[in-house]
């Protein structure tokens, strides 16, 4: 083979390696509308005794499903109405929000990883077969990777560390204050928002990348 078409193949090999390199680094996006956590007590109180959620899709983590069931959110200054219920039940019932959710209901703004809902904010829920009042468990989820510990060893960090992303394209941009979360459980996935999604131009298609 002569030089010049050696050369020209390693340069293809090349870019092709680093190609997948840059690939390795990529984490797909899980974009996550409000919805609620029920635990078993209020899942009777408002759907009725002796009710089980009915599972109609099993979402990206593991274990983790969306629910045919529907409830209304009331807050001090207004209601949010089919709200999807996510299985399985819950320890405690967690509500998550966006921003403009909280606003559209008049509660605080309370953003925390869930299950940390201490001092959060209350809320009425209303179901088909009555109400409840949850005196705290309204959040906007705080950003945040889950990741197996094979995948906190590749990229390089560990549960509970606080980190920036990079997400490209016409409207991308940075955003920091990014939690890991790691647990053999889980599924590769940075979880944002619908309002994070829409202002950065994010789909279930994009990639984002950690920047330490």
């Amino acid at each position: 083979m002569e030089v010049s078409k050696l050369e020209e193949v390693l340069n293809e090999i090349m870019i092709i390696l680093n190609k997948r390199k840059e690939e390795d680094k990529e984490i797909p996006v899980g974009i996550s509308n409000r919805h609620i956590h029920l635990q078993a007590d209020h899942i009777e109180k408002l759907f009725g005794e002796g009710h089980a959620l009915e599972k109609i899709k099993d979402l990206s983590q593991k274990g983790q499903y969306a629910c045919k069931e529907l409830v209304t959110l009331c807050g001090p200054k207004g209601c949010i109405e089919k709200v999807r219920v996510l299985g399985p039940e819950r320890k405690n019932t967690q509500v998550e929000l966006s921003v403009g959710d909280c606003r559209k209901l008049g509660i605080e703004t309370c953003i925390r990883l869930s299950g940390d809902i201490s001092g959060t904010a209350s809320l009425t829920i209303v179901g088909p077969k009555g109400s409840i009042q949850i005196k705290e468990g309204a959040i906007v989820s705080q950003r945040h990777i889950h990741m197996t510990m094979n995948d906190a060893q590749k990229f390089d960090v560990h549960d509970g560390e606080e980190v920036a992303i990079e997400i490209l394209g016409e409207r991308g941009g940075i955003l920091r204050n990014t939690i890991v979360r790691v647990d053999e459980s889980f599924t590769l996935e940075c979880h944002l928002d619908t309002e994070e999604a829409n202002a950065l131009g994010i789909s279930s298609k994009t990639k984002i990348k950690i920047i330490k």
